[in-house]
């Protein structure tokens, strides 16, 4: 599992993706959303600019990702 400290008060979930290169592209990215390739706490989340926030859990084809509050 990675985690991702969390900087400000949310991430959106189309940039968390291309960030830690699950995209190639913020397209890619995208796509990647609208296939349903991505759950957000357990459910397929299909929201790209999903805001999300300390203690989420995202899951990308297999790869999950929790979120932490940073320091």
């Amino acid at each position: 599992m990675k985690k991702f400290v969390l900087k400000s008060e949310y991430i959106e979930l189309v940039k968390l993706i291309k960030l830690l290169g699950l995209a190639e592209t913020g397209g890619h990215a995208k796509n990647r959303i609208e296939a349903g390739e991505v759950k957000l706490n357990g459910l397929t989340e299909f929201r790209k600019r999903a805001k999300l926030r300390k203690g989420d859990l995202v899951d990308v084809a297999g790869v999950q990702i929790k979120i932490e509050e940073g320091a």
